[in-house]
């Protein structure tokens, strides 16, 4: 079917693992409008899982309402990769989930979880390291197999969650490569291949054919469309994997060599030109799939979190003065990693971060301490994915005018830029939607790091000797 046509608006669907938007965005990738919500979960039975039904129907009233105001021609759905819905044939039997979607944070079961290791198979099968709760879509599909083999066995499709809202609203079942790159542990993006368990499980018969992320699979089911007052030909797009479509938004403006950190609850770095043998599980490092079905490169660290178990709950909400910032790094003061659950880049430091040297002594301080590890984190992951002099930072974290710059001190002789744009997920998507029928590159509006006082780079090199020196051991009294 035809895609969009020359001005059309996007309906973006963007469902992150802990808040869903839906917007209208324009062909050049401007966000018109956006709703949002809280991604809804239940407590169980038969585990904790997201509220698919209630997603469904405020998905669908918020369509019709976007479309009152908006012309829109398609839908493209993007969400993370750490969770799939196993389908039955039809979207319209109750929600179309043959089993609740496994919220994947809730802790897994531990016979789930010894058995499930060896089966796993070798990295690039996996394209990361076993990670924490329930996180990986073959892990869940192999605990429902274990708890409800029945259920398994009467579904029709496994699809990861911008697939399946495709297929609740198209009705068309696909797989798209950067959802299943996404740390799936159910493609091998190198070789292009299912993982090796897959077949061994028989799941083979689960996965639907692929399509790209920016094809149009199929229009919108005309039920709903009438149900709704949507467009009869609103064109149901493939979608992708949040951090790969906004890393397409890059790819799309003609930088297809620079290094992508993204930032927020997690910071995700991603690169294209990072060897494969350059891959480190046991940092944080992840094969990653782009909307092209290509590896990249990828690094994760929980730096949101992080950010906020260092500044504490009473960080002001100015932004952190260069100043501040210069007396915290002359006094000495550093955070050491890890603050949160995972290891990321420093192996055996989940749950061991620390602070070093006199405490900060007040609100703007630790704040000013949590902007210092974080800026040292993201050159930590470009540092990861090899040499590179051209860096673009996005997110949450560049709102914040003094983490920008640091990262450029902290990474001599690469060239920093930064993005402003707060939706360049939703911003991505509607780039994918006019993917066919581009000609130039896509406009994308970027900013340079300014420059620092030496004092910050003498902090880094000392707080870097410290990290390689005593590793994850403990403040001493």
């Amino acid at each position: 079917m035809a895609g969009m046509r020359a001005g059309g608006v996007v309906a973006v669907f963007d469902v992150g693992k802990t808040n869903i938007k839906l917007s209208a965005v324009d062909a050049d990738g401007h966000v018109l409008e956006t709703l949002s919500i809280a991604n809804p979960v239940r407590e169980g039975p038969p585990w904790r899982h997201h509220d698919l039904a209630a997603i469904r129907g405020w998905l669908l009233d918020g369509l019709g309402t976007l479309a009152k105001r908006h012309a829109l021609q398609g839908f493209v759905p993007v969400g993370h990769g750490s969770g799939g819905v196993l389908a039955l044939a039809d979207p319209d039997t109750g929600d179309g989930a043959a089993l609740p979607m496994i919220d994947y944070e809730q802790p897994l079961p531990e016979d789930i979880r010894e058995a499930y290791a060896p089966l796993a198979g070798p990295f690039f099968d996996r394209g990361s390291a076993l990670m924490h709760g329930a996180t990986h879509q073959a892990r869940q599909l192999f605990w429902m197999e274990r708890e409800a083999p029945q259920a398994v066995a009467a579904a029709r499709w496994y699809l990861g969650i911008p697939q399946y809202w495709a297929w609740v609203l198209s009705g068309v079942a696909v797989s798209e490569a950067s959802v299943l790159g996404a740390q799936s542990h159910l493609w091998n993006v190198p070789e292009r291949r299912w993982a090796a368990i897959v077949r061994a499980r028989g799941w083979e018969r689960l996965m639907p054919p692929f399509a790209r992320a920016w094809q149009a699979v199929g229009p919108i089911r005309p039920a709903l469309a009438d149900r709704h007052g949507l467009p009869q030909d609103l064109a149901i797009f493939a979608g992708g994997h949040d951090s790969s479509v906004n890393y397409y938004r890059y790819q799309a403006a003609g930088l297809r060599e620079a290094s992508v950190v993204s930032t927020g609850t997690w910071i995700v770095g991603l690169s294209g030109g990072t060897p494969l043998a350059r891959l480190d599980e046991h940092r944080g490092m992840t094969c990653n799939s782009d909307v092209f079905g290509a590896p990249l490169g990828g690094v994760l660290s929980m730096g949101g979190r992080e950010f906020a178990a260092i500044a504490g709950p009473d960080a002001p909400a100015e932004p952190v003065a260069v100043e501040t910032a210069a007396r915290v790094a002359a006094r000495g003061t550093m955070a050491m990693p890890s603050f949160g659950d995972s290891d990321s880049l420093f192996p055996g430091s989940a749950g061991r971060g620390h602070i070093r040297g006199e405490p900060p002594a007040t609100p703007s301080e630790r704040k000013a301490l949590a902007v210092l590890y974080c800026a040292l984190l993201t050159t930590e992951c470009l540092d990861a994915l090899g040499p590179g002099s051209d860096v673009v930072l996005d997110g949450s974290f560049v709102r914040e005018p003094l983490y920008p710059a640091l990262v450029a001190a902290f990474a001599p002789g690469r060239r920093v830029r930064f993005s402003l744009d707060a939706y360049g997920v939703a911003a991505g998507a509607a780039l994918l939607a006019g993917h066919g029928e581009r000609t130039e590159p896509a406009p994308v509006d970027l900013s340079e790091a300014g420059t620092l006082p030496p004092v910050f780079i003498a902090y880094a090199e000392r707080w870097r000797e410290a990290v390689r020196r005593d590793g994850p051991a403990a403040p001493t009294s």
